[in-house]
């Protein structure tokens, strides 16, 4: 009963292909960018003096991250200020979204999703990987499946050693 058997690792000789949402998604340093601090009494905002924090506040702090552009005051903030603020961050900053970090979470991903090629995937198995060091949020499982379900001969979640089978194309 000494017999050698030969171990063959399974997983690695599977026709899977395992895609991982984390390596699409940009990684640089979300921001939240505030305009409470800029109202008169975090309640008003005064033209002639919001037009002068902006004129004066150093945008180049921003290069190469993510913004999320919001007033967690409770005060109506004219369009127009939003809109001058993104004209001061888009030049530095990666991206800018109007919201929470959550909001600005969402674009990044969409962006991120809607740049896959999904030809690459052409009836193949996909396995969208589960776990992972960066948090994906729940919304781009779906948005990634929507993508790939056209192409893939079938789509599953997890680990290419452990997955749960979610869609297979009908054989025709």
């Amino acid at each position: 009963m000494s017999e050698e058997t030969e171990i063959i690792n399974r997983v690695a000789n599977s026709p899977l292909i395992t895609l991982d949402l984390t390596d699409f998604i940009d990684k640089s340093e979300r921001m939240v960018f505030d305009l409470k601090d800029w109202l008169f009494q975090e309640m008003i905002l005064k033209e002639k003096d919001f037009r002068g924090y902006v004129k004066d506040h150093d945008w180049a702090q921003y290069e190469g991250n993510h913004v999320a552009l919001t007033c967690t005051a409770d005060a109506i903030i004219p369009s127009w200020a939003y809109m001058l603020v993104t004209t001061k961050l888009e030049p530095y900053a990666k991206t800018v979204a109007y919201g929470d970090l959550t909001d600005l979470e969402k674009l990044i991903c969409t962006h991120a999703i809607a740049k896959i090629d999904v030809q690459q995937y052409q009836d193949k198995k996909v396995v969208v990987k589960g776990c992972s060091d960066l948090l994906v949020p729940e919304f781009a499982y779906v948005e990634v499946t929507q993508k790939l379900r056209p192409v893939v001969s079938s789509i599953m979640y997890g680990e290419p050693c452990s997955t749960v089978p979610l869609y297979k194309k009908p054989k025709n």
